[in-house]
């Protein structure tokens, strides 16, 4: 069957600019890290990507590993892009990254050489089946490689016309400023960083947050929900379908649900139920508050829930004291699975 996009999708959602960039993304973007590899049905897969659409989210964010198995994601969207959006390609925003480990071999094993980013790049476009993509991605800090190279990889995939834009993942603010400055040496410049964040990972207020406004760029949240611990899932034990009794679920990992973050959990809960709204329409409305933040990117099992989410949007709205008592229990969880990079670890 035929599918045709709800007229109404961009009555919605608001959509926030990128920085200073005349980029816009929907305030929430679908991230297709988790349940679009070849362990989720593609009829899951589709009803995923025609219910965020008829919701008025444009932006869907890929990687090359994304799974499992590595890849299968980008092939399981490319094939539904050219099935069900193939006339929707311009009113979509489609990114991909390349950093983290892909195939085997010293040239798969990630990190920011020009061999591995321009190759994974050209793999990807081959599995998408697209000749380029809207934002292309740094997945990650490699301190085991020049920033001139990474940045000369990026621009090179700008100027070749296989990326509209260019984007990191998972730097420190001091990285950022670098990268930035050789990128714009290129006359390219860094539209977008994707960290990790949430109400128990708030590593990027310190300091990252000022970074990126003052070069202009923008910020999408990853993990706004704790990969599910913002949510109801575990408040009262795992279901049996939780992620993390999934293929490629280990981001969640038994020690994250201790009995410290499931209590300051259920005490957002209480907060987000004062309000009207569920903790995870809580912890996506908190990530948002914040203007310099573009986008929050959640992830989705059931297209219900992506209704809930973009429910989210019509409480964006804080009374100090609500942040004051969010604050109370908003605190460091140890759930940081991507602190290495942003550290500058080697």
């Amino acid at each position: 069957m035929t599918y045709l996009a709800k007229s109404d999708r961009y009555e919605r959602i608001p959509y926030r600019r990128v920085g200073r960039s005349g980029l816009v993304l929907p305030a929430l973007s679908l991230g297709l890290w988790h349940n679009f590899g070849d362990s989720t049905p593609l009829t899951l897969q589709r009803a995923l990507l025609q219910t965020a659409f008829d919701l008025g989210i444009t932006h869907f964010d890929l990687a090359n590993n994304y799974g499992p198995p590595y890849g299968s994601a980008e092939i399981n969207f490319g094939r539904l892009l050219r099935e069900d959006f193939k006339a929707h390609r311009d009113e979509l925003v489609i990114s991909t990254k390349a950093g983290w480990d892909m195939w085997p071999g010293p040239y798969g094993r990630g990190g920011g050489s020009r061999k591995h980013v321009l190759a994974s790049l050209d793999q990807s476009l081959q599995r998408l089946g697209l000749d380029h993509v809207d934002i292309f991605y740094s997945h990650r800090f490699d301190a085991d490689t020049p920033l001139e190279e990474t940045a000369g990889a990026l621009a090179q995939a700008v100027r070749q016309g296989k990326a509209l834009y260019v984007g990191i993942s998972s730097y420190s603010a001091r990285k950022t400023r670098e990268i930035a400055d050789l990128l714009a040496a290129w006359k390219v410049p860094l539209l977008i960083h994707q960290p990790a964040y949430n109400l128990f990972n708030r590593w990027i207020e310190p300091e990252l947050l000022a970074t990126t406004e003052s070069l202009g760029a923008g910020v999408i949240a990853f993990t706004p929900l704790a990969q599910g611990l913002l949510t109801d899932k575990y408040l009262d034990g795992a279901a049996a379908d939780a992620r993390i009794h999934r293929p490629g679920g280990g981001s969640l990992k038994p020690e994250h649900l201790s009995e410290a973050n499931l209590a300051r959990a259920r005490a957002l809960r209480e907060i987000a139920r004062q309000r009207g709204q569920s903790l995870a329409q809580l912890a996506l409305a908190w990530t948002l508050r914040d203007p310099r933040v573009s986008s929050a990117l959640v992830g989705a099992s059931r297209p219900e829930q992506l209704v809930e989410n973009v429910q989210a949007l019509q409480r964006l709205d804080f009374q100090p004291e609500e942040l004051a008592e969010i604050d109370r229990h908003a605190v460091d969880g140890g759930i940081d699975l991507w602190r290495r990079p942003a550290t500058d670890w080697q």
